[in-house]
């Protein structure tokens, strides 16, 4: 489990995606007991095309900013809140802001295809250049989607987490994109379902293992391109992990998952 100073940083532009995105790194921050750090970045009045993209009313990002706030306090009463405004735009704060964070996490516009991250928004600009961690959550998302369904009329917090499935290519030496998948797994108790194309060695996954031996580990080997078998592993996961080389941004494929996926996507640089 992560501990220290990092924060789990939200982009917060006055619009719903952004509510759902910051709803989920609170959820987050409390998992891994980090502060949870909101920001509003740019100047207002809000204009089209702001932190992700999306049309916000002039003024509206402000009040979002302090109900947000808030909101999440009752929601979270041990959660440590951070708001922030700043007048730097978009892009540049939020990746500033990315130093510091465990994860950085930004909203989309919609659940499912077309309504997902357009290429070339902010979000995707952002998740191409940022050090750390990227998490995409999609509009409408919900504490239970995470969890397994319930069946038997259980409280939905108390059901076990999905998985977290991480597609991962054999060829790269990925530490930091395997690190990131098998904490966030442990931290949710969640089992990792590792997806990659052909043979993978022994020794790729073999000391991550052994650092968090209580997490399940299934490994899906596809002959050929895994993303069709990604994009079907999401609709059933709580987390999809995906990776992209540093200095460049997310490949094709990667580009692809992040439009269609059925859940949360956290892309992750690698050397």
């Amino acid at each position: 489990m992560s501990t220290g100073t990092r924060t789990i940083t939200v982009g917060i532009d006055g619009s719903r995606p952004s509510l759902d995105a910051a709803d989920w790194a609170a959820r987050e921050a409390q998992r891994r007991r980090l502060p949870l750090r909101l920001l509003h970045a740019g100047t207002e009045p809000a204009v089209s095309g702001g932190v992700f993209g999306i049309d916000v009313p002039a003024g509206r990002t402000r009040a979002a900013l302090d109900r947000a706030a808030i909101e999440l306090s009752y929601a979270h009463p041990a959660l440590d809140i951070i708001a922030r405004r700043t007048a730097t735009p978009a892009v540049p704060a939020l990746l500033a802001a990315a130093v510091e964070a465990e994860a950085l996490v930004l909203g989309s516009r919609g659940r499912t295809g077309s309504a997902g991250f357009p290429v070339g928004s902010v979000a995707l600009g952002v998740a191409a250049r940022a050090d750390r961690p990227v998490v995409l959550v999609r509009a409408g998302e919900l504490p239970e989607d995470e969890r397994v369904p319930v069946v038997d009329g259980s409280p939905p917090s108390t059901a076990p987490y999905l998985p977290v499935v991480l597609g991962l290519d054999p060829d790269a030496s990925a530490d930091d994109l395997i690190g990131y998948a098998f904490d966030t797994a442990a931290v949710r108790s969640a089992p990792l379902h590792v997806v990659h194309p052909w043979t993978l060695p022994t020794s790729t996954l073999r000391p991550w293992r052994h650092r968090f031996p209580t997490t399940t580990v299934r490994e899906h080997r596809v002959d050929g391109d895994p993303g069709p078998r990604l994009l079907e592993a999401s609709a059933r996961a709580g987390l999809l992990v995906v990776g992209r080389r540093t200095g460049r941004g997310p490949g094709r494929a990667a580009r692809s998952l992040i439009r269609h996926a059925g859940c949360p996507v956290a892309v992750v640089s690698y050397d």
